[in-house]
This record gives C-alpha cells, structure tokens and sequence, in this order.
C-alpha cells in the first residue's frame, strides 16, 4: 500500500512528470503511432583510372586489373551529390518533391508538411538530411545511403544519384580529353601553316633565282670546270708540242682557238659560281636560311603529328570510371525508426535529467535553509 502512495505520489511531482512522463508519453505517440517508416537503400562505389597510383590493399587489387583509385574524380562524385546541381537533377519533374510530399508520409517526416515554406533551400535541406555519404580514404570507397519511405523510392533514388555521378565523371573525361587533344591539334594546324609558308618561300627563291640547290649546281660547275682545264692543259701541251716540231703546221691556230674558248668556257663557268649577287656562292647563304627555315618547320610539324598522337593516346589512357562495387539494395524492411530504442533512450534521458534537477533542486532547498 505504501509502495502504491509513494509511485502515485511521485507521478504527481511536477518535475517528474515535465522530465520523465510526458517526454515519454510523447515518445510512445511519435514512434508508435506518427513516425514513418523509413527505408534505407544503400549502394557502394570507387573512380578508378589506369594511370593513377593506388597504395591500399584495394587499391593494389584494382591495379593489378590495369587500373587504379581516381582520387580527385571520387571527391568530385561525391561533392556533386551532396550539391544543388545534382538536386535539380534528381527533382526533374517535381519527382523527389513527390515522393517525400507524399500522403503516406506522417506529416510530421513529410516535406514542408502545411505548405507554408516550399522553398528550394528547405527542400535542400531535406535533402540532404535524406543522403548520406561516406569516403573510406584507405580504400577510396564511397558509401552512400539515401532514405525513403518506401522501398522503391529509396531504391530509384539511389540509382538515380549513381547514374547522376557517373554522368558527371563522362563529362570531366569528355571535357579533359576534348582540351587535351584541341590544344594538339591547334599546334600541329599551327606547325602545318609554318612549313608551308616555309616550303612556299623556299620554291619562291628557287623560282626567282633559277637554282635547285646552289651547292649540288656549284659541284657539277666545278667538276665541269676541271674537265675544262684538263682540256686545256691537253691542247697547250699538244700546242706545245706542234709548235717545237712543226712550226708551220695548220693545225697550230686551231689549236690556239681552242685554247681560248676553253678558257672563256672556264671563266663563264667560274662566274656562275662567284663574282656576284647572282653567283651560285651569292645566293647559297640566302638558299641554306630558307632551307633551314623549311626543315626547322618540317621538324616542328612532325613533333606536333606525335604530340598529337600521344595525345590521343593519353586521352584514352587517362579515363576515368566509375565502378559500383555494391549495386543500391533494394530494402524489404524498414530500418527506421527503432521505436523500442527510441522510446527506452527517451525514458532513460528523462529519468537522468529528473535526478539531476531533483539533485539540484534540494541543494538548493538546504541552502536557503
């Protein structure tokens, strides 16, 4: 009976009943009877690429298929889901504004429950509130959770924000190797463009001076040259030799004319190669320039054709992907709320914080007394 009095007794406390029974009584109504049932669909995933380094055990595992942790692609995967931008993909057609205004939602869960405040910064609140990621450092793989009130919905929006993070790891690859392979491509139009004018102003001179090539056409000019003089020397020593034996004889003019046309021979031929501006020596320095200038040109196109090629190559090498290494899961009961849990933890709170106060309560008693 007195066990009886003293539980009644302390049910009409005021402090007992604001610390420990009405937080519970609202606990039991919230889990039991408001609070929605929330599913949780998760999934798991890691940006790989074949030429970065990997130093985890995952990380070696990937590398030995030929690939290797992305680490600054997962950052931003992960950033971009968190963010705005993937929000105003996901919510298309007002679809992620459906399914958490839902009436099946307890309007205490559901999304801007008396229509008062609909504003995208609150719906992005929720929903972050609603994703969950999570990145391991040490093997590079990302976690994430999204909650739903049903199963499908957790389940779709999930694979919705994985296809979104892909999209986007597509696009940095796209972007990276479109910049990549322009600005080689630029410097070989570029190098292109040089050696044509260089080949153009070189078949320019040859045209305008009448040389191929001043130093092969001074060679065959000095080979000519020696011909001439051993045809020279050949006549005068014949000359020479008429002249001794036969003083009179007819032949000895011939001889001396020939003589003189092969010394004008020899002259003209020497003029070609020196003597003026004209002179094959006169145009080799302005020819070997050119030429100079047309194989510098020809060498930095073909350096540009391999940077190009390399850079195709490492376009392709650089890739990015995202490999899921859990599919989302599709949930088949609800994990939250734990009512039990919550309804026990709000209990126990009430009854720490009613002892406390109680304790308070009575230093203070004593010491007004």
């Amino acid at each position: 009976m007195k066990s009886t009095f003293s539980r009644a007794a302390l049910l009409r406390k005021p402090l007992f009943l604001v610390t420990v029974v009405v937080p519970t009584l609202l606990a039991i109504v919230y889990f039991g009877l408001l609070a929605s049932n929330v599913f949780i669909s998760e999934s798991q995933f890691v940006v790989r690429s074949p030429d970065k380094p990997a130093q985890t055990g995952l990380g070696i595992l990937l590398k030995s298929t030929g690939f290797a942790n992305a680490g600054d692609e997962i950052y931003s995967a992960q950033n971009f889901i968190e963010s705005r931008d993937a929000l105003n993909a996901l919510n298309r057609n007002d679809y992620l504004y459906r399914i958490y205004t839902s009436p099946q939602v307890s309007f205490i869960d559901r999304f801007d429950p008396f229509g008062f405040n609909a504003s995208h910064e609150k719906l992005f609140e929720y929903y972050r509130s609603h994703v969950e990621l999570s990145h391991d450092t040490t093997s590079s793989i990302v976690t994430l959770k999204v909650r739903a009130y049903t199963s499908n919905d957790a389940l779709q929006v999930n694979e919705r924000l994985l296809q979104l993070a892909e999209d986007l790891v597509n696009r940095l690859n796209e972007r990276g190797r479109r910049d990549m392979i322009g600005f080689a491509q630029r410097e070989v139009a570029d190098a292109e463009a040089r050696a044509t004018r260089a080949a153009l102003a070189l078949s320019s001179f040859r045209n305008a001076k009448g040389v191929v090539d001043p130093e092969k056409q001074a060679t065959v000019q000095l080979q000519m040259i020696s011909k001439l003089q051993d045809q020279v020397i050949t006549t005068e020593t014949q000359l020479a030799q008429l002249r001794i034996f036969t003083p009179q004889n007819p032949q000895i003019p011939t001889l001396q004319a020939q003589v003189q046309e092969l010394r004008r021979q020899i002259a003209a031929q020497s003029a070609q190669i020196t003597g003026n501006q004209q002179s094959l020596a006169g145009v080799a320095a302005e020819y070997q320039r050119r030429q100079l200038e047309s194989q510098f040109a020809d060498r930095q196109l073909a350096a540009a054709m391999a940077s190009l090629q390399e850079a195709q190559n490492e376009a392709r090498r650089k890739q990015a992907y995202v490999e899921r290494i859990v599919q989302p899961s599709r949930p088949d009961k609800a994990m939250e709320p734990r009512r039990l849990r919550g309804i026990f933890v709000t209990f126990a709170m009430g009854i720490v914080a009613w002892g406390i106060l109680s304790m308070l309560l009575a230093g203070v008693r004593e010491h007004k007394a």
